[in-house]
């Protein structure tokens, strides 16, 4: 009879395990069906606007997020893909990087570790002086250049799942 009641609530936890994770996957998928896209665990979208870094993060502060931080090569083919989709091109956008608070100590504004890089060969060469935030898919290499803050980009925002 024991062996019974043991496998009746090992089978109920599984029940119960599976329905909950299932139940997570539910919420996740609504969580970035409004115009979002989900990638390695996190929602990401795309923002076709030009706006100056600054701009650009507030816009996705607004909307519940910050400019996309990249993790991995992965991701960045993901989030490559996201724009390709949205803009019909490889556009360089911006990206939460950027170094504006201490000159070569790059942070992301999502506040997540600054870990992988995909910099072009020469970059980040602070042309000018004045090259704080970080562009993706420039050149044909479609690599990370560090830019002008004060340019006009599109953008691509990221919030957690």
């Amino acid at each position: 009879m024991k062996t019974l009641t043991v496998s009746a609530l090992v089978c109920a936890m599984i029940a119960l395990t599976q329905a909950a994770a299932e139940s997570h996957l539910v919420k996740r998928e609504a969580y970035c069906s409004d115009g979002w896209t989900e990638g390695s665990g996190r929602c990401f979208r795309y923002i076709s606007t030009p706006m100056t870094w600054a701009k650009a993060e507030k816009n996705c502060v607004l909307l519940g997020g910050n400019l996309a931080s990249v993790h991995s090569i992965l991701e960045y083919q993901g989030i490559q893909k996201i724009i390709l989709d949205q803009s019909q091109e490889n556009q360089s956008c911006w990206i939460g990087g950027s170094d504006a608070e201490e000159e070569n100590v790059w942070l992301w504004s999502d506040g997540t570790l600054f870990g992988y890089v995909n910099w072009c060969t020469g970059e980040p060469n602070n042309h000018g002086g004045d090259q704080g935030c970080i562009q993706m898919n420039f050149t044909d290499e479609k690599c990370w250049d560090d830019l002008q803050c004060s340019n006009m980009k599109s953008s691509v925002c990221v919030k957690r799942v």
